[in-house]
């Protein structure tokens, strides 16, 4: 600034005197003086301009240095991302299986939960109840002496110091054994029951297999609407549309069914039963091609 400024002044003081004319009221070291003043804040202005323009450049460089380091990790991950693309697959598998564990582990906690609840509240006028025992002869227990009950009237208790996991898994074990009109009972009575348990939708998803399982196609549809449309966010969702888009095929109406099926595979994508669900739009289309 001083070079530049001692030259501006010299130049002044010899250009300025030639300027004067008689008469001025003024005297040229005044003129001068103020002259000098002007030029000073002007240079001063133009010095914190380029200070303030260098910072404005050092800003630039930082953020362009931080660009290509974002860079350079973005061309690191993308390479490794087509490595671990190949592993996800199975990482899905283990986290469904993880997924799975920990459902399950809180499913017995909240039935446990249930049972305490019941046994510091228990419901006014609460009874046994009990279902009808549709096994024939030769797969009951033998009472005492040896003798088989008789199917007919037979009613099966539920004691009323069961959990919720033991009417459900004895329900479901009826289910496993082909005795659907039994596990229909246990189900229902265990929604009855317990409403509220992490298992009442798996409940309401197996009733509508039972009824499946026995061709009742209608009433099984009509269990998997009333699974949808109070179990939202069930797991067993999947299954259940896979099997309305079966029952609606055995009822002749491929139509609803290609419906049901195309739902499957936009919602679930990932899920084994959309893998199926496309398999049956084929056949679907190419039949009516």
């Amino acid at each position: 600034m001083s070079k530049k400024f001692h030259s501006l002044i010299l130049l002044f003081l010899f250009i300025s005197p030639l300027s004067v004319f008689p008469g001025q009221e003024k005297k040229v070291y005044e003129l001068i003086y103020q002259d000098v003043q002007v030029l000073r804040q002007k240079i001063i202005q133009m010095e914190n301009k380029i200070e303030q323009n260098q910072a404005d450049i050092q800003a630039i460089k930082d953020n362009l240095a931080e660009i290509l380091k974002l860079i350079r990790i973005v061309s690191r991950e993308q390479a490794e991302l087509g490595a671990e693309q190949k592993k996800i697959p199975a990482q899905y598998q283990v986290l469904l299986e993880k997924l799975d564990g920990m459902s399950d582990q809180f499913a017995r906690m909240s039935e446990d939960l249930l049972v305490l609840k019941s046994a510091v509240f228990p419901a006014e006028g609460e009874e046994t109840v009990q279902i009808p025992e549709t096994q024939p002869p030769s797969e009951k227990a033998t009472q005492e002496g040896g003798q088989t009950e008789s199917e007919e009237g037979d009613l099966f208790p539920v004691a009323p110091d069961l959990s919720p996991r033991e009417v459900y898994d004895m329900a479901y074990s009826d289910f496993r054994k082909g005795n659907f009109l039994l596990a229909i009972e246990g189900f229902s009575i265990y929604l009855e029951q317990f409403p509220d348990s992490p298992l009442a939708d798996n409940a309401k998803y197996w009733i509508g297999e039972c009824y499946f399982s026995q061709e009742k196609y209608s009433e099984a549809i009509d269990h998997f609407n009333d699974l949808f449309i109070n179990f939202p966010q069930s797991d067993t969702l999947p299954a259940a549309y896979l099997k309305k888009g079966l029952s609606l095929i055995e009822l002749d109406k491929k139509e609803e069914a290609l419906s049901v099926f195309k739902l499957l595979v936009t919602k679930y994508p990932l899920e084994d039963e959309a893998r199926i669900a496309q398999e049956k739009i084929k056949e679907l289309e190419d039949t009516h091609a």
